[in-house]
């Protein structure tokens, strides 16, 4: 089981769009994916079309140990993927979680005592670097990192990678970055095509060639309960992400065959 954090403490930058179209991508390559909604506003549960309702067992649960992962765990309408998802108590958690034993372990915990048969989980992660996020750096194997093209975005990515590296000293050894994705890319602004390539400047390869364009299409997705992929998968901004998702297969370590090519 590959665990990859999609994380940036910026909000706005295309994290939970950038969640919800890989995981639904990655699923129709055969992988038995998870998605865990980390975030408490829920927007990664809402638009894979979860109600309320729906979310009886959430990632507030797994965290505080009230319910397994595999029980929290519920399909999604996307064939091969599955979702815990988030409810608004999630933004108290980090309250709780201080006079918990191993607060930052928790999740990493839950994630090992699983039998799911996952093969990746990706965990969406709010905006921000508290316990939350702590928990899912801890958990994860890599790091995906959505950055969108503009000026304050690399200032965030600094302290983003400086949170990595303590993660590493102290908690996560293992703990790797995947990839940065440019998101919400504009070739008709000067200053966006400036961004990628101070970003590619500094951090060289690891910034995927793939780049996210701003799509109205995937902004619409949500209010429909759909990724953007399954809403219109001829759009540029969900071919981008199809592209994307090749391209982050290709980082991952060799996997056995999928549960789709099993079967076959």
């Amino acid at each position: 089981m590959t665990v990859i954090a999609i994380a940036n403490q910026k909000g706005g930058v295309g994290k939970t769009t950038s969640a919800i179209n890989i995981a639904t991508a990655l699923a129709a390559t055969g992988k038995k994916t998870l998605l865990i909604d980390l975030d408490p506003q829920g927007n990664a549960s809402t638009g894979l079309g979860i109600g309320q309702s729906q979310r009886a067992r959430s990632s507030y649960d797994v965290l505080l140990g009230t319910a397994t992962v595999d029980e929290a765990a519920i399909p999604s309408p996307v064939p091969w993927l599955d979702l815990i998802p988030a409810v608004q108590d999630l933004s108290g958690a980090e309250i709780e979680l201080v006079g918990m034993a191993e607060r930052t372990h928790r999740l990493d915990r839950a994630l090992q005592r699983s039998r799911g048969g996952w093969e990746i989980v990706l965990i969406d992660c709010p905006p921000s670097l508290g316990l939350l996020t702590i928990n899912a750096l801890v958990a994860a194997d890599s790091l995906f990192v959505p950055l969108q093209c503009e000026f304050f975005a690399l200032e965030g990515l600094s302290q983003l990678l400086t949170t990595v590296e303590r993660i590493r000293t102290r908690f996560n050894p293992g703990l790797s970055i995947v990839g940065v994705a440019l998101t919400m890319f504009d070739r008709r602004n000067r200053l966006t095509e400036q961004v990628s390539t101070d970003v590619r400047s500094v951090l060289g390869r690891v910034v995927f060639d793939t780049v996210i364009p701003r799509n109205v299409k995937l902004s619409e997705a949500p209010s429909h309960g759909l990724p953007g992929l399954i809403y219109d998968h001829r759009c540029t901004g969900s071919q981008a992400y199809i592209a994307l998702a090749r391209e982050l297969i290709a980082r991952l370590p060799a996997h056995a065959p999928t549960q789709a090519e099993a079967a076959e």
